[in-house]
């Protein structure tokens, strides 16, 4: 499997929690690394963009209020099968539904607050990349331990 990048939001219950940090450092401890990061309120505009498919759905409003709420930090994350495993790591949306070890079931306490979005199909991590970032805000670069973290086979190289 070749690298693939996902859309990670630290929400703004988790930076109220002072949790960020937290957070953050599993998704680099697990061998994944930041090519694109900003702090930032998201506005409005974006929040409906970025949930315009649950609109007719009675969360909705609620969802884009706490989202529009206070600080978020985004982040393009890099590694192979990052968004099958950051979804993993996540953990249920629900945080009483989250397993021990997940972030939502260690640090999370109710429904409506989960810490954390994490784009749930690569499609899904590619446009909300793009909504969130420039392509002069991600940046390309190898960590030097990278070939202690994945083999050849993590990677996509075939033995020929």
């Amino acid at each position: 499997m070749s690298e693939e990048r996902t859309l990670l939001i630290v929400k703004p219950d988790a930076m109220q929690r002072g949790l960020a940090g937290q957070i953050i450092s599993r998704f680099e401890q697990r061998g994944f690394y930041i090519v694109g990061c900003k702090l930032m309120q998201i506005t409005q505009e974006l929040a409906a963009q970025h949930y315009g498919e649950h609109k007719d759905k009675p969360f909705y409003a609620g969802l884009v209020k706490f989202m529009t709420s206070g600080p978020v930090i985004a982040l393009v994350v890099e590694g192979p099968r990052v968004v099958e495993t950051a979804r993993t790591m996540m953990g249920k949306t629900f945080a009483y539904d989250a397993q021990p070890g997940t972030i939502r079931g260690d640090y999370g306490a109710s429904k409506g607050f989960n810490l954390i979005h994490g784009s749930d199909s690569s499609a899904s991590a590619k446009r909300e990349v793009e909504l969130f970032f420039k392509p002069e805000e991600i940046l390309e670069w190898t960590p030097a331990n990278r070939g202690w973290l994945f083999n050849d086979e993590d990677l996509g190289a075939t033995s020929e």
